[in-house]
């Protein structure tokens, strides 16, 4: 005869759950955030500062790699470069960065996969591939970094990292005591808004199978 579950058996199926939600609920944080600390830890590896995260340079990010839908090459690649006064008139605007503010673009660096990939190895598989792109991560002259990222409907998703050597609250400074406007689709570091880039659907899926298979093992076991 099989055993009725106890008052133990059943707080430690609570616990099993409980540990199973918290580990879903970091993916729903802002990757963009995440790849700008992996960025800062390769960067105090070889000694070199901190770089300062700026959400206006993230949103700008954000409105470069938008433009790019249906760019994304066979190897990664992005074949997508925005005309250069893009910048000042149409992704600054878009973001509501104060336009006395924008500083000099010191760094870019874009990469795209056929689906969301963890900000580590989008660091290392799609973003900074080559002694090229390391070294753009490396420069001297960066002193702030903004990343943005966006995933489209059966499309490929971008990440893109842009750096300039602006200062701490004094280059790419967002509208409306920093908040700025918020953006509809995707994601970027710094950002006041909820992550909008397009993984959460195919994370919380995991999630919910994995908590549906373990909760069914578990009464299993009792």
């Amino acid at each position: 005869m099989k055993k009725k579950p106890c008052f133990c058996d059943w707080i430690l199926l609570s616990c099993h759950l409980l540990l199973a939600t918290v580990v879903c609920s970091k993916h729903h944080g802002n990757p963009a955030n995440d790849l700008v600390e992996i960025i800062n830890q390769n960067r105090t590896a070889q000694k070199l500062p901190r770089l300062n995260d700026s959400p206006g340079l993230g949103c700008m990010a954000l409105q470069y790699v938008e433009l790019c839908k249906g760019n994304c090459s066979g190897n990664n690649a992005v074949n997508c470069k925005p005309p250069e006064d893009d910048f000042t008139e149409v992704f600054a605007p878009n973001c509501g960065v104060e336009l006395p503010t924008i500083g000099t673009i010191t760094g870019l660096i874009i990469g795209c996969r056929s689906k969301y990939t963890e900000p580590s190895l989008a660091f290392a598989d799609v973003l900074v591939k080559d002694k090229k792109s390391l070294s753009v991560v490396r420069n001297k002259s960066h002193g702030e970094v903004g990343v943005g990222l966006i995933g489209f409907h059966k499309g490929p998703f971008f990440w893109c990292v842009l750096f300039s050597n602006g200062g701490t609250n004094s280059s790419f400074v967002l509208e409306d005591h920093g908040e700025g406007i918020k953006q509809k689709k995707g994601c970027y570091s710094g950002s006041a808004f909820a992550c909008n880039a397009g993984q959460g659907s195919a994370v919380l899926f995991n999630c919910v199978v994995t908590l549906s298979c373990l909760f069914i093992s578990m009464l299993n076991h009792i």
